[in-house]
């Protein structure tokens, strides 16, 4: 049986879980979304989904150091508790979570902390884009939202592909890992470090370097 994309958004609203995870529970399932529902809750996820309202206060700020000591990430992931924060299982999350950030390079946690000037400027040059490749009017505007989510996907950590496994983004992994521990977890803020980052760098023109050597 085909498995739709409506399909896959009624059984997401239903159950709050990520897209790809619906989708593999409809295949799973032969496209029985009561089943899937069945399938998803035997996993943990679609519970998993609802302790995202839950408050985590506790938690780690993990650093890591990359390609040479080139690359350093800071990362805050919340929990409920100290106990679990504690955890080889969440440190682990903490490592992917950072070594995420070190290589994808996102600019934002998720869609809602990007400004809505920067949206706006992104939809503005899109647009352009699309008129310049002479598109037609009447799709530019569902081509710009294409794009648009495109951004976030590019920009936005929780939306991003995980960089281990691509089939599921990073938001799908915090899911099962909140379905693992039994507690919400949340990544509240980041910082990335690349050593020469904003630095105009000196351009050398070894040309002339050798010329002035040798004249000299």
């Amino acid at each position: 049986m085909e498995i739709t994309a409506t399909m896959v958004k009624e059984l997401r609203e239903r159950t709050g879980c990520g897209m790809m995870d619906c989708k593999r529970a409809l295949q799973e399932t032969g496209g029985d979304i009561e089943k899937a529902i069945d399938e998803l809750r035997t996993k943990g996820l679609a519970k998993a989904a609802k302790k995202a309202g839950r408050i985590a206060s506790e938690g780690v700020v993990y650093s890591y150091i990359h390609a040479g000591s080139r690359i350093g990430v800071l990362v805050e992931v919340n929990c409920e508790t100290d106990f679990v924060a504690k955890t080889d299982e969440f440190k682990a999350l903490a490592h992917d979570l950072a070594m995420q950030i070190a290589a994808a390079n996102p600019e934002y946690v998720k869609r809602e902390d990007v400004p809505e000037a920067v949206v706006e400027h992104e939809k503005a040059v899109l647009k352009a884009q699309a008129l310049e490749e002479g598109k037609p009017e009447k799709i530019i505007d569902k081509m710009v939202e294409g794009r648009v989510e495109k951004y976030y996907k590019e920009n936005c950590l929780l939306e991003q592909a995980f960089i281990k496994d691509p089939d599921k983004n990073v938001q799908q992994l915090i899911l099962e890992m909140v379905a693992t521990i039994g507690e919400n977890i949340s990544v509240r803020r980041f910082a990335r470090f690349e050593v020469g980052e904003g630095i105009e760098k000196k351009e050398t023109d070894f040309a002339a370097e050798v010329m002035a050597q040798v004249n000299g």
